[in-house]
This record gives structure tokens, sequence and C-alpha cells, in this order.
């Protein structure tokens, strides 16, 4: 089997105009089904499960607690579910976190999913929560 330089072209050239159409509607069919399997693969991945703990980080900000609380029940956790992140309590994996951001004067509150809660000795400044992995889901706005 020999290589030729320009096969391909040649290939193309020797379809018929209707021929070329099909491959076209083929091709844009198999990319549509591609895009379609990755936009639902990304929704199943990122849906949130309100029933969930969501653990609230304040960095320092206990003024902003009543409005970061009611941002995320309007957004639809229940208000009996939000708890005030502390060093000593992490959460469960599939629980929430939501953090004021960014430190020192936030402008919106970052939602992660907990994926992963390993055992760790306390670090001083994030005690527990240093063994805790998390993935970005959403952002709400503190406006």
């Amino acid at each position: 089997m020999k290589y030729e330089k320009g096969h391909i072209r040649r290939d193309i050239g020797k379809l018929k105009p209707g021929e070329l159409t099909v491959i076209g509607i083929i091709v844009t069919a198999m990319i549509a089904v591609v895009i379609a399997v990755v936009m639902e693969h990304i929704k199943t991945e990122t849906e949130i499960d309100l029933q969930k703990d969501v653990y609230l980080f304040l960095h320092g900000r206990a003024d902003l607690r009543e409005k970061a609380e009611a941002a995320l029940a309007a957004y639809g956790f229940q208000k009996e579910k939000i708890i005030k992140a502390s060093s000593e309590n992490v959460g469960s994996v599939g629980d929430y976190m939501a953090m004021l951001w960014k430190p020192p004067r936030p402008k919106h509150i970052k939602i992660q999913k907990i994926t992963g809660v390993k055992e760790v000795e306390p670090h001083k400044m994030f005690g527990l929560w240093k063994g805790v992995s998390k993935k970005d889901i959403d952002t709400i706005s503190l406006e």
C-alpha cells in the first residue's frame, strides 16, 4: 500500500453533490449526539440535592450570615439544613459547602459539593476541613 498525497481530495472530488450532502448531515448528527451526551453528563453531574446539609463558611464576615442564609434559602436549601461551618465539624460526602467569596469583601457565595472526606490531623486554620475534597457546583450573588 503506497501513500498518495492528496488522495482524500481526489476521493471527495469523486463524490456526487448529493452524496457529499449526506456525509455532511451524518457528521453533523454525530456531533449533535456527542454534544447532547456531554451536556446530559454535565447536568447530572452537577444536580444539587437541596435536602442535604450545607455548611456555610463566613470567612470572618458574621455580619453577612443572615444575608447569606437568606440567599441560600432563596436558592432552595432548607433553612434548618444550613449549618455554620466550624473547624471541628465537617460534612459528609454528598453534602455541600457554601462560602462567602472572595474574602475579605465577598460579592457572592460559592457552592461546592463534598466529594471526599479523609481523616486528618486538624490544621491550624482549616481544622478537619483540610481532609475534605470538593467540586465547584454553582455561584449565588449576595447582592
